[in-house]
């Protein structure tokens, strides 16, 4: 049977006991009856790994499961599929697994544990039954035994082979099959306009979701660019990063577009937090993600940032060299000087920081998170205060996957202390910027421009009579606009990459 987290805990507190009688009454156990109890004592901590390993599958906590993985895991499942076994990376086990049992409901029962140790080297025999069941899907079953090896790591124990003897199945032998296919149909018809795939990857162990769009004509034998798309604040991936991300695979690259942790599909806490520095470090994350994927050529590899996704973006790449081309669409770009023209001028700032350092306190202490709305007409404490048709219209940025309601007053001071305009001396980059004098803060985009120490730069600016800042919006998902920036991003990228 699976065993239960308190169950290993139980067994440690009679080890720890038994441990503890041991230091006060040393002369009554010999030396192999200690080493027995530190070898029962390693054993429970091996088996502890493996059994939070498959809980953590049939829970869906792929970070979890992952973190019991050594970088390269040896999987043998030729018993039930034919395959010989082969080395693969945790990261594409586990996304794998998680991108077939996204609707697929797991259950795993290990017993008879028999745990051999060397040194920091373990071997573990267990008997598993593993049940799935899915949605108009007969169920299947499937047992055996599983062969597990480990090795410990500074400290921790992880999973290095993992083999499945197969003695029998029930059910629906051609489940997985018919899960593939519907998962296809689903994509098929989610993605009639591109070809879209749902991936997953880790930043600083959280679980990032992003859509992944291909080339039209998509050749799995071929390797493309890459390109990171990231969107304005509190956005989500389906908003104007997806737009941007699907125009550009239509140019034939990889574009890959993703709900940064705390948003959307992600994980993160606390939710609808802006951290900027969190974002940066998830852009780097992204790149080492596409890097992995055989589609890509690892040393093409650019970022387009809209809004404060542009932000962003030029603040990873003057900082990770992996970047080898930029180019930003209506960057919003701001010191504490410009801060104060939004936010209610000095004392307006202040207030916000003070209320946002109150709100870190709260939540540290208690867990409650303090909200704002994130867009209003009537509420002058939202976020973002306006008649701004792009967040409240559900034609256009106003979607279901995004929080209209929800913005994290604790944000107010990393987002207000932001000021990226230095990073610019540090980009050596190649960088294109679009912008507009009807975008917002136009002057600082050119002061950034100006300062980008890369020689290989262009500005490049359009024309509009829509005064500042009602023109940025028309960046997200203006049909002139959007086109226009992606028509001078295929150049630069065609260019540079």
């Amino acid at each position: 049977m699976k065993t239960p987290i308190n169950k290993l805990s139980a067994i440690s507190v009679c080890l720890l006991s038994l441990f503890s009688f041991h230091e006060t009454q040393a002369n009554t156990l010999s030396q192999s009856q200690i080493h027995r109890l530190e070898q029962l004592e390693t054993q429970q901590q091996v088996k502890q790994v493996v059994v939070e390993m498959v809980n953590a599958i049939d829970s869906k906590q792929w970070s979890i499961a992952q973190s019991h993985f050594a970088d390269k895991v040896f999987v043998d499942y030729s018993s039930m599929t034919g395959q010989a076994g082969s080395e693969v990376a945790a990261t594409d086990l586990v996304g794998g697994w998680q991108s077939l049992l996204t609707q697929v409901e797991t259950h795993h029962l290990l017993s008879n544990f028999d745990i051999q140790i060397d040194g920091n080297n373990a071997q573990m025999y267990s008997h598993v039954y593993a049940s799935h069941t899915a949605q108009n899907i007969p169920y299947w079953d499937i047992y055996g035994r599983y062969f597990h090896k480990l090795q410990k790591v500074d400290e921790q124990w992880l999973i290095t082979d993992m083999t499945l003897l197969t003695h029998g199945q029930k059910g629906n032998l051609n489940f997985l099959q018919e899960v593939s296919q519907m998962q296809q149909a689903d994509n098929s018809s989610n993605d009639a306009k591109s070809l879209v795939q749902k991936v997953s990857f880790l930043s600083e162990g959280e679980k990032v979701v992003g859509d992944l769009y291909l080339p039209k004509d998509f050749d799995a034998n071929k390797s493309y660019p890459a390109i990171i798309v990231s969107g304005s604040w509190t956005t989500v991936k389906e908003q104007m990063a997806g737009l941007y991300a699907e125009k550009l695979s239509q140019q034939g690259f990889v574009a890959l577009a993703f709900d940064f942790r705390n948003f959307g599909e992600s994980e993160g806490e606390a939710r609808f937090y802006e951290n900027p520095k969190q974002k940066v470090i998830d852009i780097k994350h992204a790149v080492s993600f596409v890097q992995t994927l055989s589609m890509v050529d690892k040393d093409k590899v650019g970022a387009l940032g809209i809004c404060a996704g542009a932000m962003y973006t030029l603040m990873a790449a003057s900082e990770d060299t992996r970047i080898k081309s930029v180019v930003t669409a209506a960057s919003w770009l701001h010191d504490a000087e410009a801060v104060k023209m939004f936010y209610g001028g000095e004392a307006g700032v202040k207030a916000k920081v003070t209320q946002a350092q109150q709100a870190k306190k709260k939540y540290q202490l208690t867990g409650e998170i303090e909200y704002i709305p994130s867009i209003s007409t009537t509420d002058e404490s939202a976020a973002m205060y306006g008649p701004y048709d792009y967040y409240l219209n559900p034609e256009r940025g106003a979607l279901p996957q995004w929080s209209d309601d929800k913005f994290a007053v604790m944000t107010w001071e990393d987002w207000l202390t932001l000021d990226p305009m230095p990073s610019a001396k540090g980009l050596t980059t190649p960088t294109l910027m679009v912008h507009s004098d009807g975008a917002v803060l136009p002057h600082y985009t050119k002061q950034y421009f100006e300062n980008i120490a890369a020689s290989d730069k262009k500005l490049h600016w359009i024309d509009t009579e829509l005064e500042s800042p009602y023109h940025q919006f028309s960046f997200y998902d203006q049909v002139e606009e959007v086109n226009e920036s992606i028509n001078e991003a295929t150049k630069w990228f065609n260019q540079h990459l």
